[in-house]
């Protein structure tokens, strides 16, 4: 189906006629900022993104694409996986300790998801409500989503999903897709439906059937996309060089540029580390516990008692790029990093993980082989 861009008021009104609360993309502080959205009209329009190695900046462009811009600074986990949360509160009557837990339940419709975002609402799912301990407060959020993705046809320049496999396209985890197409004044989206729930939405529409030239051109603004992306992550054999690279002297030339400050992991749209706090009222009547998140780059994050147990920037750098692409495997049964490229572009320093794990790969690749035992 093709929709004009003015239809994308009528998709407001259907979202919000079927009780959904709508988040999306708006330019907002200097960035492109995920926020409720009450119409159409605070969508981005005409707002691109220059990315590189610790630069991030908005952009005019030269027309009035809604989403023609790449990854901002926040990821969908902000919004089904807020950075502070209470989990319960107790309070002393006289009948004992009346315990309530802190669930809200959402009906969100999240508009412009990224193909890679979708990858990291997957691997959060996987890790929150996959397994034994369910995370209440992230299923309260997450349960009855209405996702609409948004398929990328300018990737930003610290982009490397299509080496992920996990973007430019989306091919499932979405309500309804859409991909967006600029040629001089015509301003339309193809769209379709990866769901009964997402074809009754574009059912109440105006649009037309899709003709097979502009779902080939779609197509093809995809797969251009994909061959514009100059990073890449070689994803075969991650685990096992990460494992391999342990005391490679490599780490110590990331530590001293790393400053331990954690963006990397707070943009991350699958970092989900987390601690708690409890909190009481000066009558001890009313106590209330907090989740917040929390960062491996943290020097109290591996505190047991007597201290920390990674206390040079050196080990806490190993331990996230070791997770996120080698024992994430082993956990969870994929890697831990989509191809979004935040940490990159909202890195102080400029470290680029895809860099990094190249010249892991070159070390061992020069490293002499061990010696056989007599």
């Amino acid at each position: 189906m093709i929709i004009d861009a003015a239809a994308l008021a009528e998709l407001f009104s259907a979202l919000h006629a079927r009780g959904y609360t709508i988040v999306g993309p708006t330019a907002r502080d200097g960035a492109i900022m995920l926020a409720e959205l009450s119409s159409a009209a605070e969508l981005p329009y005409g707002w691109g993104v220059e990315t590189e190695a610790g630069r991030y900046r908005l952009r005019a462009r030269g027309d009035q694409a809604a989403f023609g811009h790449s990854a901002g600074p926040q990821s969908w986990k902000d919004i089904l996986r807020p950075s502070r949360e209470k989990q319960w509160s107790a309070d002393r009557t006289s009948d004992g300790v009346v315990v309530t837990e802190a669930v809200e339940r959402h009906r969100y419709a999240l508009l412009g998801v990224r193909p890679c975002d979708i990858a990291a609402i997957r691997i959060l799912d996987r890790v929150l409500t996959g397994g034994r301990h369910t995370d209440p407060q992230y299923a309260g959020r997450r349960d009855g989503n209405f996702v609409i993705a948004v398929e990328c046809t300018e990737p930003g320049a610290t982009c490397f999903c299509t080496s992920m496999g996990t973007g430019p396209h989306a091919d499932a985890g979405f309500d309804l897709a859409m991909t967006e197409l600029v040629d001089g004044g015509d301003h339309r989206f193809v769209v379709r439906a990866g769901t009964a729930v997402g074809a009754e939405v574009m059912s109440v529409l105006p649009g037309r059937p899709a003709d097979d030239a502009t779902v080939s051109h779609a197509a093809g603004a995809v797969a251009q996309a994909a061959s514009m992306m100059s990073r890449s992550m070689p994803v075969d054999g991650l685990p096992g060089l990460l494992a391999a690279s342990r005391e490679s002297p490599h780490w110590d030339d990331v530590a001293s540029r790393c400053l331990t400050c954690g963006n990397c992991t707070m943009v991350c749209p699958t970092c989900f580390c987390s601690t708690t706090e409890d909190v009481t009222d000066l009558t001890g009547d009313h106590a209330e516990r907090w989740r917040r998140s929390d960062s491996c780059f943290d020097l109290d994050f591996s505190y047991l008692h007597g201290g920390s147990v990674r206390t040079s920037g050196q080990s806490r750098y190993r331990q996230w790029i070791s997770h996120k692409l080698g024992t994430w495997h082993d956990q969870f049964g994929s890697s831990g990093c989509v191809g979004c490229g935040r940490c990159i572009a909202w890195c102080p320093a400029g470290i680029d993980i895809t860099q990094e794990v190249a010249a892991l790969s070159l070390l061992q690749l020069a490293a002499p082989p061990p010696e056989e035992e007599p």
